[in-house]
């Protein structure tokens, strides 16, 4: 009996009257398939969604040196979206401003370094932790010389935040 059940499921399985459908999919694809022994509906859209929306908060410093304070800036892009890629290369002045934050970053760690190792031996003599402490110190300095660095290099070419996606 259990054999006769067994070769009569193979039978249905194989002589199947469902139809097979291999339907082309990716990341951007979208269907629906409903399919019955009277027959199928698909619903199918390729490329969906057709525009792609960032939403992006950045925080900002104002003025020379951040000295004017912080400004939260909201950053919305749509962008057509075409066989599964962002339709939006960088542009030259895209790369030039990348370029001069990274210089200008790279700069004012060298300055803030040395600035923060000048400082150091005044917090190397506290006992116990004086050593960590200039270590620290001088980092911190680096770091955030860094910084005003990257920033004084974009206002000098004029760059805008959203231009750069930093």
């Amino acid at each position: 009996m259990g054999v006769a059940h067994i070769g009569t499921i193979g039978l249905l399985v194989k002589n199947g009257q469902l139809p097979q459908i291999n339907l082309p999919v990716s990341e951007y694809t979208s269907y629906s398939v409903r399919a019955g022994r009277d027959g199928y509906e698909i619903k199918y859209s390729s490329n969906d969604p057709k525009t792609m929306v960032s939403t992006r908060d950045v925080e900002t410093r104002n003025g020379f040196f951040g000295i004017g304070g912080r400004s939260d800036v909201r950053i919305v892009t749509e962008r057509g979206v075409e066989g599964g890629q962002e339709g939006k290369k960088m542009s030259a002045e895209t790369l030039e401003c990348i370029k001069a934050a990274g210089g200008g970053e790279s700069q004012g760690r060298v300055v803030g370094a040395s600035l923060g190792a000048a400082a150091a031996p005044w917090f190397v003599g506290i006992p116990y932790v004086g050593p960590v402490l200039g270590g620290f110190v001088t980092l911190f300095v680096a770091d955030k010389a860094g910084e005003v660095g990257g920033d004084l290099a974009m206002q000098m070419k004029g760059c805008l935040p959203e231009e750069t996606g930093l």
